[in-house]
């Protein structure tokens, strides 16, 4: 497969040119004439990583449901997304470990590469649960985590942990050494996150939600983040965060912003109530809380829109496109995708010049 006429995202920069592929990037440049895609123009980038999603169209991962899947692959890959991990919420272990056999069995047939599993809990503050059920919380525990991992066919690439919790520490030293540990959910002040920094954890999850505001005394999580070269996930769907703060947080971030939804079963739905991790809520104008309330229960947005939020809002779509692909892939130790190299993955999206999907290919093959 050849793609012709292009600007490609090599390297943190456009340029124009060609791409050829099979399953991986054979080569990037001025090739010979002749392509099976015109792109006129427009660019080639890396396919999206979301590492932080729970569902949509309908379907959470936490569900245990095989037939589920398909359909969010295929709902990713419709907006942009070749890999994501599949994240769960703070349930009970006897609930998560039957979404964890699901989820290690399944094979896309056509769609988005499932590169994972993301454990958002259960080890949270129940201060800072946000839309997690209280009653499913747990103390940080070693054994658990590795039950839990087992189960997946050691597919847990990212867990999210509360640090101030009784034996988060030693539970991030020793998991660390396994998959990517993120901090929040949280309370902990600088002091307690920057001990969990250099415990070993490198990540943020939903920088600002779930978690202290930046005070000029009192820092907390994200100055530690800041502080500690960690990888920050930033929800840009323009609801959860204002577009003031996007700008700065990139200004202060760089290449450590990681794009993230934070979907749930409801993205790609109509407004009503749905079920997040066993509680009740709705979404009114794509807005989801929890029912009765006006807590934030993740979102219905997509990596595809948020980019072009951030474009929006201002950030340069070179920085927006690594935000959304190499970021998130480095962050989770995903060394052949998010990025357009020889040799790697052909997990690439097409855009036109005004961000419109024109094609999505995964390992070669055109899904969208």
């Amino acid at each position: 497969m050849r793609i012709k006429n292009a600007k490609i995202f090599v390297n943190h920069a456009f340029v124009p040119g060609d791409i050829e592929f099979d399953s991986t990037i054979t080569a990037v440049g001025a090739l010979a004439a002749g392509g099976d895609l015109d792109a006129e123009g427009g660019y080639v980038i890396p396919g999206f990583v979301d590492v932080h999603t729970h569902g949509a169209v309908g379907e959470d991962f936490s569900d245990g449901k095989a037939e589920g899947l398909q359909p969010l692959s295929d709902y990713y890959a419709a907006h942009g997304v070749t890999s994501y991990l599949a994240t769960t919420m703070t349930l009970k272990e006897e609930v998560l470990t039957p979404a964890m056999h699901v989820i290690r069995d399944f094979t896309p047939k056509g769609g988005a590469k499932c590169a994972g599993i993301h454990l958002e809990g259960p080890f949270l503050s129940f201060a800072k649960r946000g839309a997690q059920a209280a009653e499913n919380l747990h103390k940080p525990d070693v054994d658990m985590f590795h039950r839990l991992n087992e189960a997946s066919g050691g597919k847990v690439r990212l867990i999210t942990v509360a640090p101030e919790e009784e034996g988060a520490i030693p539970f991030i030293e020793a998991v660390s050494k396994v998959c990517t540990v993120s901090v929040g959910h949280t309370v902990a002040d600088y002091d307690i996150a920057m001990a969990a920094y250099k415990a070993g954890a490198s990540h943020a999850t939903h920088l600002y939600n779930g978690m202290p505001s930046l005070l000029h005394r009192a820092p907390g999580v994200i100055a530690a983040a800041f502080d500690s070269g960690a990888t920050v996930e930033l929800i840009c769907d323009g609801m959860h965060i204002h577009p003031a703060v996007i700008r700065a947080t990139h200004k202060l971030f760089g290449d450590k912003l990681v794009m993230i939804s934070d979907s749930l079963r409801c993205a790609g739905m109509p407004d009503g109530q749905y079920e997040l991790g066993g509680q009740p809520i709705e979404m009114k104008n794509g807005k989801a809380t929890l029912l009765g309330t006006d807590t934030l229960a993740g979102s219905s947005s997509n990596l595809l829109a948020e980019l072009r939020n951030v474009v929006s809002f201002g950030l340069p779509l070179e920085d927006a496109v690594y935000a959304a692909s190499t970021a998130p892939a480095k962050a989770v130790g995903l060394t052949d995708t998010g990025v357009i190299a020889v040799g790697k993955a052909a997990d690439l999206v097409v855009l036109d010049k005004d961000l419109n999907l024109k094609a999505v290919f995964v390992a070669g093959v055109q899904v969208k």
